[in-house]
This record gives C-alpha cells, structure tokens and sequence, in this order.
C-alpha cells in the first residue's frame, strides 16, 4: 500500500475494498452479536441449537439490526474525515476533531431524531437511523456527558476498561498514510476521551495497529506481533500484551470452539475483547465462520463479533462478506457510502478541498465545527 500522494488506479480500488470490507464485516459481526449480548452460551444453544446462532437474531425491533459499537466507528470516521479536511490549513486535529464526533453520536443517544437546524451534522449527522440507544456503555456516555475532551496526561474514566474504546478504533488503522506508531498514538489519545485505564486505552490502540498492518498488507499474525511491539513501548501494557499473547497461543491449541473461545474471557473488558476478535479472525475458515464463531459465547457478543468482523473485512474486502448477511444489514447504503467517502478523501482528497477552493458538496458532507 502506498504512503505516498500518488495511489494508482489498482491501489485505489484495493484500498476502497478494504474500508468497505472492514467498516462492514465489523457492522455485520456487531449485528449478529446485538440479539445475544447478554446470554449466556448454555442459553444461547438452548434457544438455537447446539451450534449456536447462525444468522441474524431480532434485535432493537429487527434483524440486522447494528448496536453502539457500529455506531460510534462511524462517527471515528467522520471525526477522521474532517480531520484531513483541515489539513488544508496546515494542521491535522485529529484528537478535537473524533471528539466532536463522539460528542455528536452523544446527541443522537440523546433525541430520536436529528435537529435540522445543526449546521454541522453533516452527511452521518443527518441519518435518523442512528438516533437510537443500542445499549451504549456508561462509561462512553459520561465521558461524553460534558465538552472537555479526554487525554492521556488527563483521561476521563481513569479507572475504565471497558471495550468501549476498542469497539470503535479500527478507522485509525485505515489511516494507511501514517505511519503505525502514530496511528497507535492516535488510537490511544482518542480512546482517553471515555476511557483511562491503560488496558482501555492501549487494548483500541493494539487494535488500530492490527487493521493498519492488515490494509497495508501484512498478514495478521504478523500484524498482531508488530503491535505488540508498539504495546511494549508503553507503561501500563502488560494486560493487553498478555491477553493477545494468550489468543496467539489458542490458535495453536486445537479446534476452534466456543468453549476455546471463552478462555480468553467475556469480552467485557477492552483486552479480553480485543483477544477474542483476533482468535476468531486467526482461526476463521472464511468470514462467515470467523463471524459465528465470535458471536456465540456467553459474553460481550456483539462487541467480539465487530471487532472479528473489522480485522476479516480489512483482510480480505468486501467481497469476501457474506452476501446474505449484508442484504439485511441495517444501515449498509449509509456505511457503504462513508466508506467510499472515507477511502475518497484518502486517495484523492487534494482534488475535493484545498487552501484556496473546496468542493461545496464536500464541504456540506463534511463541514467544519
């Protein structure tokens, strides 16, 4: 993958596949999860059969349906998208502009539908399907609850873990034009902003190290072994170097199973899920397989099923998404079309916007404050 300004025809539609694949596959594990979350495995066979779910479950009122983890990696990449845009003007605010991001995906947790007067909504503001409350985690809720952004000298939550931060990270690992220590760093300033234990912060930044190997084209254990050498640059990284040293091990201790699975833990907190995604994603025979097996265990399914789906999709593209799961996916016009406008702005973004001239469609799509 190029890191240069010049991206060839080829390398273009490569990386659009792989935005597509990972902003997808990570909606499509979320929403095959959303209907179980709080289950238990023994309840989950029980309601559907000793192999557990096998497609999508009614949740939130529908099948298909997405939950905050989808949710809040859309607005990452709406923040990341006008964080390019003000390049223009010699700086790259990526940490003020996710916030703001963050702060209007606090808004539609808030009212059921958008506020037509808002001149900065924007394209992913403006969709009333995502005014909804999909179970979104405390701890992302009261980090959000005022303006004062997060940081890792000053975090909200010190003491929170949860995978609220990991859940939402993968749009930094797309950001294949930086190099993997900054979008590490990145990750881990963002994941401050609700969350600042360092196995919360650090488990969002493993994991936005992984994608970045991932789409630059390294394979992913590879991928896993480059972060964890980013991880161990860093105080506090113990538990997330553990857990992701404990899902490279279970690759090699057998079949994959739910009950293998579930040694790495509930994906509750942000190393356990983390671990989790990345064993299923490591084992998977294809991406269906990968996303059932990441879903069906007693824990946090959702969150474990996106965060398998996130590191399938960027491996592999979208073709590689079950075509029936994304028929009813909720939401897929809408995901499809920012990822395209993600992918848009990193390949050729100095032809949308620029120090003297700006597109005004871009510039409605994504407008600045």
């Amino acid at each position: 993958m190029t890191t240069t300004a010049l991206w060839s025809r080829a390398q273009q539609q490569d990386f659009r596949a792989r935005v597509r694949g990972c902003l997808l596959g990570g909606a499509i594990g979320d929403a095959l999860g959303a209907g179980i979350e709080f289950h238990s495995l023994d309840m989950i066979r029980g309601n559907h059969g000793p192999a557990g779910v096998r497609d999508y479950v009614r949740a939130y009122g529908r099948r298909g349906a997405v939950t905050d983890d989808t949710q809040m990696t859309l607005f990452t990449v709406d923040g990341l998208i006008r964080a390019e845009i003000r390049r223009d003007g010699g700086t790259w605010p990526a940490p003020e502009e996710v916030h703001r991001a963050y702060l209007r995906w606090r808004v539609t947790q808030r009212y059921q539908e958008p506020d037509p007067r808002d001149p900065a909504l924007g394209l992913l503001g403006r969709q009333p399907w995502l005014h909804s409350q999909r179970a979104p985690g405390n701890a992302c809720l009261s980090g959000l609850d005022d303006d004062r952004m997060g940081t890792l000298a000053a975090p909200k939550n010190p003491e929170s873990k949860g995978c609220g931060t990991v859940m939402r990270s993968a749009p930094f690992g797309l950001l294949v034009d930086r190099e993997a220590a900054e979008v590490f760093r990145l990750a881990a300033e963002c994941a401050a902003q609700t969350h600042g234990h360092p196995s919360g912060i650090l488990a969002a930044a493993a994991f936005a190290a992984i994608v970045h190997g991932i789409v630059r084209g390294g394979t992913l254990e590879t991928s896993v072994r480059q972060a964890l050498g980013l991880l161990a640059q860093w105080g506090g990284h113990e538990e997330t170097t553990a857990a992701l040293r404990q899902a490279l091990d279970a690759v090699r201790q057998g079949a994959p199973s739910a009950e293998r699975l579930e040694a790495l833990g509930q994906g509750w907190v942000a190393e356990e899920a983390l671990a989790m995604g990345v064993y299923c994603a490591l084992v998977a025979e294809d991406m269906r397989h990968g996303l059932l097996l990441a879903v069906n265990h007693g824990g946090d399914s959702d969150s474990t099923g996106s965060i398998c789906g996130n590191l399938l999709g960027a491996l592999h593209g979208e073709t590689a998404l079950p075509p029936d799961l994304l028929a009813e996916l909720e939401g897929r016009a809408a995901i499809a079309e920012l990822a395209d406008d993600f992918a848009l702005e990193l390949t050729q973004g100095a032809q949308l916007h620029g120090p003297d001239a700006a597109s005004a469609v871009w510039s409605e799509r994504y407008p600045q404050g």
